[in-house]
């Protein structure tokens, strides 16, 4: 809230400089209201407005796109509260002011937002701020549950201890032992041992009908959360529904959005800002290819065919890195692959030229593919663009990667890029897939400028 009220200060601030100086004005009716006034007014509005919008819900802050998603929202009802008062009370207001004022407090939210959240990923690393999690259920289910809260530790959870039926005295989740702390009966007093603040059910739970009712009663008042973890994984909220029907609370998942209006507006934005970085990048596209083919006898640009959405085959575009006789070197090659799965990564490729070395660092060898966006082959998000031979690799589940265009930028780029397992890449690109949103991907590539610019698993 705080950093709420610094944005939308500022902005309301600099949208009133921008519009008349440093001048006292009002606006022009016979109230007369200071614009001084206005602006000071705007601030605890907007917080009353994203209070009533969930903005500040703990469950939507600190992870995903719904927090930025929440705060564009706001930005939308703000302005329609302030329209329909302006027009109720009869004032006249510059239109120019408001024009600048809501955009600004949008964009500064969010950057405010941003800073927060990196501050509060920040604390969690170094072990403040976790909330104590006892996992109940079975011992498949509460494995899976306690592997992806410690995938994600900036989520804020700790799993301290577990309840599974079997009688053991420890569970072995990813090479580290969970104290088991009794059968799931057992979770009320396993709580008060643990002086755990969170009870998670997981999957089927391995409770009986009626205990989880009687599990949420008998936690009332005790200031402890209980949270339910579906058999469902890898399922953003935007599709996750509970429908109460005849008393019982149904999990609705809604199938992913692959068509419609939100993907025509994917393809629009994407074809824009592909056109206009091609147009602003010329010179500098130019440049790097001049210093490819000054360093390297050969072409400055790579073309391989890769596997795009529903399986067409386009020819992808890149500066070019390695020796021109790269692809004939390969087969000397293979036995040094470092990565596992279906892709080829040596970390010290001596097919590298050095320049290509660099340009691979940071990225900038991918930025030919904006012709490839352009032409509607790739989109600026999406999952990376397999090789023919990969794809023929792929299982049923992994060709879900194909229902969408491949991206210059990913989930699995901003993730860690090509130190990820070939497993955590491919759970991450399906997880896109079946979650994509706008909100989701304006996320990927404020994340993307940051993971280019560490340069960190690039190779």
């Amino acid at each position: 809230m705080l950093v709420d009220v610094l944005a939308v200060g500022l902005a309301c601030g600099l949208a009133y400089v921008f519009r008349f100086g440093f001048t006292v004005a009002s606006s022009a009716d016979a109230t007369s209201l200071p614009y001084v006034l206005v602006a000071v007014l705007a601030v605890p509005l907007w917080v009353v407005v994203t209070l009533l919008s969930g903005g500040y819900e703990p469950r939507a802050l600190g992870v995903g796109a719904e927090e930025y998603r929440r705060v564009l929202n706001v930005a939308v009802r703000f302005f329609a509260v302030v329209a329909v008062l302006f027009y109720v009370t009869r004032i006249e207001v510059s239109r120019a002011l408001v024009g600048v004022a809501v955009p600004s407090a949008a964009v500064l939210t969010l950057v405010g937002r941003y800073r927060a959240r990196k501050w509060l990923h920040d604390q969690r690393a170094r072990g403040r701020g976790l909330r104590r999690v006892l996992a109940v259920g079975s011992i498949e289910a509460v494995t899976d549950l306690a592997r992806h809260l410690r995938r994600t530790p900036h989520a804020g959870f700790a799993v301290i201890g577990v309840c599974v039926p079997g009688g053991l005295s420890t569970l072995s989740v990813d090479q580290t032992n969970l104290p088991v702390q009794g059968e799931p009966d057992d979770a009320l007093s396993a709580l008060l041992a643990t002086q755990a603040d969170v009870l998670a059910v997981a999957g089927e739970g391995g409770l009986p009908p009626g205990r989880l009712r009687a599990l949420a009663w008998e936690l009332e008042g005790s200031g402890i959360d209980l949270i339910v973890a579906p058999a469902v994984t890898d399922i953003a909220g935007p599709r996750i529904a509970i429908r109460p029907v005849a008393g019982l609370p149904l999990l609705h998942v809604e199938e992913p959005r692959l068509s419609g209006a939100a993907r025509l507006f994917k393809g629009c934005f994407d074809r824009a800002v592909a056109g206009v970085g091609l147009i602003v990048l010329v010179p500098f596209l130019l440049a790097i290819g001049l210093l490819v083919r000054r360093t390297s006898p050969g072409p400055a640009l790579f073309r391989q065919d890769r596997v795009g959405r529903d399986g067409c085959v386009f020819t992808i575009r890149k500066f070019r890195t390695m020796r021109d006789s790269a692809e004939e070197e390969l087969d000397a090659l293979i036995q040094r692959n470092e990565h596992d799965g279906v892709l080829f990564k040596i970390r010290d490729d001596p097919r590298c030229t050095p320049v290509g070395r660099r340009l691979r660092r940071y990225s900038l060898d991918e930025l030919p593919q904006l012709w490839n966006v352009l032409a509607g082959q790739m989109s600026l998000v999406g999952p990376r663009p397999p090789l023919p031979a990969e794809v023929e690799r792929y299982g049923d589940d992994v060709r879900r990667r194909l229902l969408v265009k491949p991206g210059l930028t990913g989930l699995w780029q901003v993730s860690g890029r090509a130190d990820l397992p070939w497993e955590e890449a491919v759970r991450l690109d399906l997880y896109y897939v079946d979650n994509w949103s706008p909100a989701l991907d304006f996320l990927i590539l404020w994340k993307t400028f940051n993971a280019v610019a560490r340069g960190r698993g690039a190779y």
